[in-house]
């Protein structure tokens, strides 16, 4: 069961600094503030990381288009590194919390005047690599936006909001997800308006979507999962979705189209 939260931040990343300062005004938590990357497992003390049975990771994102989003996304790595951790690896992740904080998170956000800023959930990608689950939530855009505190007050009274409230749910279908770009339109709706709960996504960009990245999703994932969860448009052309559904059929791996799911 997941009772104790560690939130860790990083003194290096001006978004991580805000929302941490935040949540020192607003309740009382556990913390791990530490001087650099918060991706790179090195920085991170494993014996403190195994007392805690989730870990809150606050940051800043990078991004290309300097997009304006609040979002959350779990680590691990489907390919080669990317900002931290170890090749064709994936963290533990829970998929009724991510579930949770991304509620949470929308309705801070619907609360707020920060019209500018979209709440996504992101494809998992980058590190850190650690033993206990974990979930990023992050300022994205650029340095304006990670400095914005407005949105740094939105995402930490999401956090505050999603631990005080939080409770285990075992009527929630499980699921991993498989398609889409890196911002997940199609998976977003499901994990806000659906019993689905979602934990690893694998984007398209990682294709060829193999066997291995599969297994490592669902064995990743910490509660059991009930199906894989494909974004039917989102996944190329028809051989390559063929090719995904061979691969779970031969493992015996039960899926469903987004399509499929009641969002209501």
């Amino acid at each position: 069961m997941i009772q104790k939260f560690l939130i860790v931040g990083s003194k290096s990343d001006p978004a991580s600094r805000n929302i941490i300062m935040n949540l020192m005004d607003i309740g009382k938590f556990d913390f791990y503030i530490i001087e650099g990357e918060m991706l790179k497992t090195e920085n991170l003390d494993p014996e403190k990381i195994k007392q805690f049975d989730m870990i809150i990771f606050t940051s800043k994102h990078k991004s290309e288009k300097h997009e304006k989003t609040l979002s959350i996304h779990a680590p691990g790595n489907f390919r080669e590194i990317w900002g931290g951790g170890k090749e064709k690896m994936l963290g533990p992740a829970s998929a009724l919390f991510e579930k949770h904080l991304f509620e949470a998170l929308v309705k801070e956000k619907e609360d707020s005047d920060l019209t500018r800023y979209s709440v996504t959930m992101e494809a998992t990608h980058h590190g850190p690599l650690i033993e206990r689950p974990s979930v990023f939530i992050e300022i994205g855009g650029t340095e304006d936006e990670w400095r914005d505190k407005g949105a740094s007050f939105v995402a930490a009274k999401a956090i505050r909001n999603a631990l005080k409230t939080w409770k285990e749910n075992p009527y929630r279908e499980i699921a991993v997800g498989i398609g889409g770009p890196h911002y997940c339109p199609g998976f977003n709706k499901i994990q806000l308006k659906s019993n689905v709960a979602i934990s690893h996504i694998i984007p398209k960009y990682v294709s060829p979507i193999t066997e291995e990245m599969i297994l490592e999703a669902i064995n990743k994932t910490v509660e059991e999962v009930d199906f894989v969860l494909i974004d039917w448009k989102g996944v190329g052309k028809a051989e390559e979705r063929d090719k995904i559904i061979e691969i779970l059929e031969k493992n015996y791996i039960h899926w469903k189209k987004i399509s499929d799911i009641n969002k209501s």
